[in-house]
Order: C-alpha cells, then sequence, then structure tokens
C-alpha cells in the first residue's frame, strides 16, 4: 500500500482533523503515537471494495477518491476525500468489510490508525476513547444528515419527473399514457366481468382559426380553460386527459350510460358558454372575449367494447359522428 514513514508527530493537517476536534494536544500527542504515516502512490489504492476493515484512516494531502463496483462490473465514482477527512473506521468498529475502494487519484499521504490500537487506546484512555467516539458519530450523524438530504432530493426530482411522465405540461392534466394505462387495468381487474365505465372523446371545433386570429397563446389559454372545465364536470376518481393539440378525453369508472351522457352534455354546453378573454390579434395588447365549441364521443363498456382498443375505437366513431352531424354536439357509440 505505498511506502510507511516513522510514526507521526502532530501537524496541522491533524490538528484541524474533526477526529480531534474536541481533544487537548496532549491527548493529540498520546493518539498519534499509534499512527503510522504512509504514502500511496497515484493510481494505487488504500483499500478494496470487499477486504477485511483492518485500520481507520487520516487523510494528511494529497486527493482520494471512493469507488464503488456496479452490477455490470463498472466502477462508480462516488465521492472524494479531503484534507483532514477520516475514514475506514466503521470497518474495524462493526466488523464489516469495506463498502468501497478508495483509490489515490495523486500521490496522497494518508495516517493509519490500525484496530487494535484504536481500540487498544479505548480501553486504556477511556477519555480519550469517548472523545474518539464521540468525534465518529459526529461525522456518521452529519453523513446521514447529508444523504437524508440528497435522498429527499432524489425523491422530489423522481416525482417531478414521474409526475412530467404522465401530464400534460399546459393544462396539467393526464396525457394519453396515462389514461391508457388506466383503462388498460380496468379491463385486466378480476374475473367477474368488467365494471361499467365511459370513455368521453373531445375535439374542439375549429381551433385553428383561433390560432390564426388571435395567436398561438390564445389557443394555449383556450385549451386551459377547457381543462379546468373537465375538472368542474368529473369527480375525483375520473381521469381527464389531454392527447395532443385539441384533443380531450375523459375516463369515468363506474359509469353508466345515463350519467356519462349527461355529463358529456354539462361539459359541452359549458365549453360553448364560457367566455374567454385573449388578445384582439396576436400582437395586440387589448383583449376580445371569445368562446369555443367542442364534439363529444360517448362509448361504454362493455356495452360497446371488451378491451381497451375496442372502448377508444367505439368513442372514436362516436366523436366522428358528432362531427359528421354538424359539430357541437354529443353522440353515443353504436
Amino acid at each position: 500500500m505505498g511506502k510507511e514513514n516513522p510514526l507521526l508527530v502532530p501537524t496541522p493537517e491533524l490538528l484541524r482533523s474533526p477526529f480531534f476536534s474536541d481533544m487537548s494536544v496532549l491527548e493529540i500527542s498520546a493518539i498519534t503515537a499509534f499512527l503510522k504515516q504512509r504514502t500511496i502512490k497515484q493510481g494505487e489504492t488504500v483499500f478494496n471494495e470487499g477486504d477485511t476493515g483492518e485500520s481507520m484512516f487520516i487523510m494528511l494531502s494529497g486527493k482520494l477518491s471512493a469507488f464503488v463496483r456496479r452490477s455490470n462490473g463498472t466502477q462508480y465514482r462516488m465521492f472524494d476525500i479531503k484534507s483532514g477527512d477520516f475514514f475506514g473506521e466503521m470497518s474495524i468498529i462493526v466488523h464489516e468489510p469495506r463498502s468501497a475502494t478508495l483509490t489515490a487519484m495523486e500521490d496522497t499521504d494518508i495516517a493509519e490508525l490500525p484496530g487494535e490500537d484504536f481500540f487498544r487506546i479505548v480501553l486504556d484512555h477511556p477519555m480519550i476513547g469517548v472523545k474518539m467516539l464521540k468525534a465518529i458519530n459526529n461525522v456518521q450523524n452529519n453523513w446521514l444528515d447529508q444523504t437524508s438530504r440528497h435522498l429527499s432530493d432524489l425523491i422530489r426530482w423522481g416525482e417531478g419527473a414521474r409526475r412530467r411522465a404522465i401530464t400534460d405540461e399546459l393544462t396539467g392534466l393526464h396525457n394519453r399514457r396515462f389514461i391508457d394505462d388506466s383503462i388498460k387495468d380496468r379491463f385486466e381487474q378480476g374475473s367477474v366481468g368488467i365494471r361499467p365505465m365511459a370513455l368521453l372523446m373531445l375535439d374542439l371545433d375549429r381551433i385553428h382559426g383561433i390560432n390564426e386570429r388571435h395567436g398561438i397563446k390564445a389557443g394555449d389559454k383556450v385549451f386551459i380553460t377547457v381543462a379546468d372545465i373537465l375538472r368542474t364536470y368529473t369527480r375525483a376518481g375520473d381521469i381527464c386527459a389531454r392527447f395532443s393539440g385539441d384533443e380531450f378525453a375523459v375516463f369515468l369508472p363506474d359509469t353508466v350510460k345515463n350519467d356519462a351522457l349527461n355529463i358529456a352534455e354539462r361539459i359541452r354546453e359549458t365549453v360553448e358558454t364560457r367566455k374567454i378573454s385573449v388578445p384582439h390579434t396576436p400582437d395586440a395588447v387589448d383583449q376580445i372575449e371569445i368562446s369555443t365549441r367542442t364534439s363529444i364521443g360517448v362509448a361504454l363498456a362493455p356495452v360497446h367494447a371488451n378491451t381497451k382498443e375496442a372502448f377508444f375505437l367505439a368513442a372514436d366513431n362516436a366523436l366522428r359522428k358528432a362531427k359528421e352531424k354538424g359539430r357541437n354536439r354529443v353522440e353515443l357509440a353504436e
């Protein structure tokens, strides 16, 4: 493990170490009598992951990095060790293998305290031993706090990523992927038959004209308004989704024909009567109130479909029928 030098005397690097933060110079001198200084050449390791832990160490100078082995055999760099840090103590305390490989990224000097000397100090000098163990405990608690914060950040990032994966960014509604999976799960649940459910497919009528006359931001405002209307007229367990552009869907679990048609009609009527303030022209500051209309197709399961694919197809066909009959209407699948 590199060149071994004579026993150490207290140095500035040692005095700055958290390991000695609560000790007097005399107590530090008592410990350094057991320390050995080692020089680790660049590329050499202090110890390897899985090795038996027989010593703890204090970083004096240089640069060490900790690596762990991934399942595919590659090494992942976990963290770096800076001057004054101590490491390796948990392996000798709990008699567990090294959890990482410590590699010198440049020529590095460390101080080694063998495990047998660590416990000799604890037994022969209990006051010093208590301070050593307290220092270790403080560092471990700090590490746990940092790890906890890091895990919390990862959890928040993961939740954000999950929301982004299933949510339409503009409207806050779910996306097609989420409603697809939800409907698929309902068709695959249980063996006693498909419970009643309904699917509404909505298409905003002539939204492209709004974009041309008033600008893309006006169209976005229409989409956001329609999303709010869908949330207003649906229940907590219902799923509202925006597929893309002006196409929306609403999945209504445990819903029969009349209830589904009533919900669809309330949505259609509210979309038609809701006034939306948008720029008069794409670059204008002054606002104008507009409204839009929607065509809605309604499909029921198991009446019209016994699979997710057939369910969507039935609702799409009903939506097409609503458009062919003049738009701004609700049609039930056949």
